[in-house]
């Protein structure tokens, strides 16, 4: 009996360290029949292999920035489990700029975009990958066929939220948002450790909730007029007042701004020394080859 006692006790400090809630069998059945592969980086990171697949991105009825509602075709990627924390930030010796710092297991916050793709190409180098973005241009321009992290376009986070689906939450009506993120409705004005809720059907965590997330692409209200039907980038830089996507909601968002497609448009901060966007954080993806994809799977290092 105290042989039991200890043991679940052990198991439930290794849950409670993670973060990460009991399996949720109806996640790890769709998941499985998606093709959708989970693997742990060389730095120790968890990541969801997401096979590429043909959605339909934005929706006509929402905010007109939504629609048209189109098909897009997405390449196969990697994207980390869980927003990036603050543990995960200083592991690659970068200053936390966050509002909260009590623990480490929430999601990093108040980052400047520039700051995310740092973090990048920091944790590119700790593995040994080629980084993505070139530090010496004026935008930190993106190499797409480098092997390293980066932050994902939009299309690549709204076909990861979606997990297969094509309402505006993977998991139905927007009833059950508290089981699935962090809101106004239940956050306490705060962010939380990430993957306390239920993750959606691809086994990604917080994607509805706690911060809002940093994508690769420039804001424009009307790209998806002009969208290309595959891999699309986003928009060039119009050189001015530019503003960067951020997708999902956060800690102080209010149902309909969790929806999949519900889009914003957010100013870098990477000149602006006063930066207090406290609701927004990022997570990685990168490209793998078939063969780097099965030494993840098989836990080679």
């Amino acid at each position: 009996m105290k042989r039991l006692c200890s043991f679940l006790l052990t198991m439930a400090v290794v849950l409670t360290a993670c973060g990460k809630p009991a399996p949720d069998s109806r996640n790890d059945a769709k998941s499985e029949a998606a093709g959708v592969i989970e693997v742990a980086t060389k730095s120790g990171v968890g990541m969801v292999y997401l096979p590429g697949g043909e959605f339909v991105m934005g929706t006509d009825r929402g905010n007109p920035d939504e629609a048209p509602a189109h098909k897009v075709t997405i390449s196969g990627f990697l994207m980390d489990t869980f927003e990036v924390t603050h543990e995960m930030f200083v592991k690659a010796q970068l200053p936390n700029p966050s509002h909260w710092q009590d623990n480490p297991n929430n999601p990093v916050e108040r980052v400047r975009w520039r700051d995310a793709k740092q973090y990048c190409n920091e944790r590119s180098l700790m593995e040994g990958l080629k980084p993505c973005y070139n530090e010496k241009s004026a935008d930190w321009d993106c190499d797409w066929l480098a092997n390293g992290y980066r932050l994902p376009t939009e299309a690549e986070w709204e076909y990861a939220c979606r997990a297969g689906t094509e309402g505006p939450y993977d998991f139905g009506t927007p009833d059950k948002l508290r089981q699935y993120a962090w809101f106004a409705g239940n956050s306490d004005k705060q962010t939380h450790p990430a993957g306390q809720k239920k993750p959606n059907r691809w086994g990604l965590y917080d994607m509805y909730g706690n911060v809002s997330e940093w994508c690769e692409d420039v804001y424009d209200a009307a790209y998806y007029k002009q969208s290309p039907a595959a891999d699309p980038p986003g928009p060039p830089n119009p050189g001015k007042d530019v503003r960067r996507v951020i997708r999902g909601g956060s800690w102080k968002s209010s149902p309909d701004m969790c929806r999949a497609t519900f889009r914003q448009g957010e100013r870098t901060g990477d000149t602006d020394a006063c930066f207090f966007t406290d609701f927004c954080g990022f997570r990685c993806v990168r490209r793998a080859t078939p063969a780097e994809l099965e030494k993840l799977k098989a836990g080679v290092k």
